[in-house]
């Protein structure tokens, strides 16, 4: 009976954050989902998308629902890695020096385009994201519990961008693209625009309100651990994995971290169903999203047109579903 009360908690609450945030975010229920899953699962998130599609809205909007403290970098090819942790500055009335701590000491922080600084910058990311503890000068210092990282990213095609550092890309479980919003949501926004109902005078205005406090994190993430999955469906979810290292296609596949990811999100996705176990679909649906940023394709497929998303899904194809 414990186990079935965790998960209805746990679905509870993750139904009334999608509901406050949808009052802000039009559309993109199924970004807002994953989303979730990061946060509930202590993971971090790659959201991609083209300018103006609500990335930065979305994190501030989630931050505000789910009582946590809020910070933002906006990346740009002069940032330094001192600019994010932090820096000690010699006071001269105290004789000493003192510690002027950087964004990165929050909860929820946004790495806004994070990929229009080089590699040296964004990897000043790589040991808060790991073990969330930032080393200034020698000296290390502890990160709030529930610190998270969503960076966004627009395709790297756009001019002016680099490409991510295979290490930084790994540390994120999952890679969120967000889409332009059909007609119906493009025209609810326009009509929204400029009125009271407008996405950013809601979040200002006290409208969305906060679903949980920041201490109870730690027992709804207990209450994933209790999400079984059958030995038959984690041995099903490895091949997947070990595929992607194995495919002709494939430069680089995806590392053990992926496998780990890849069992959370399952159970998360799992849990949102309000189900106390997981199922082939769980694995399914969370597959794309947290190997496509993990895969780096042969360059002679990528000159043929493949795409990382046809590798996955071809794979899904190819092994067969235990019973």
């Amino acid at each position: 009976m414990k186990i079935e009360q965790g998960i209805e908690r746990i679905k509870g609450v993750l139904a009334e954050a999608q509901h406050e945030t949808g009052k802000v975010i039009i559309g993109q229920h199924d970004v807002v989902e994953k989303a979730l899953i990061a946060i509930f699962t202590g993971s971090h998130a790659l959201i991609e998308g083209v300018p103006g599609v609500a990335k930065t809205l979305l994190v501030r909007t989630l931050a505000h629902v789910l009582g946590c403290e809020f910070a933002r970098i906006q990346f740009t090819p002069d940032l330094m890695p001192a600019d994010i942790t932090g820096t000690n500055v010699f006071n001269l009335q105290r004789n000493e020096f003192s510690l002027i701590k950087g964004p990165i000491f929050t909860s929820f922080l946004l790495a806004d385009e994070i990929n229009r600084a080089p590699a040296k910058t964004q990897s000043a990311l790589l040991q808060a994201m790991q073990e969330r503890v930032v080393t200034i000068d020698r000296d290390t210092y502890p990160l709030p519990p529930n610190f998270t990282v969503f960076a966004t990213q627009n395709p790297i095609e756009y001019e002016g961008t680099y490409p991510l550092p295979e290490a930084q890309k790994d540390r994120f479980m999952l890679k969120i693209t967000m889409k332009a919003p059909d007609r119906a949501e493009e025209l609810s926004l326009a009509q929204r625009t400029m009125t009271k109902e407008a996405p950013e005078t809601l979040l200002a205005g006290g409208v969305v309100r906060r679903v949980i406090q920041p201490e109870d994190f730690a027992t709804l993430r207990n209450g994933l651990a209790l999400i079984v999955i059958r030995n038959e469906l984690a041995g099903y979810l490895v091949d997947i994995v070990r595929a992607t290292r194995q495919h002709e296609s494939v430069l680089v596949g995806a590392g053990p971290r992926a496998t780990q990811s890849l069992i959370m999100a399952s159970r998360a996705n799992a849990a949102i169903s309000g189900r106390d176990f997981v199922t082939p679909d769980d694995i399914k649906a969370m597959a794309l999203p947290v190997l496509e940023h993990r895969l780096i394709l042969r360059p002679e497929f990528e000159i043929e047109g493949l795409a990382v998303t046809e590798v996955i899904e071809q794979i899904l194809h190819e092994i067969a579903v235990p019973r």
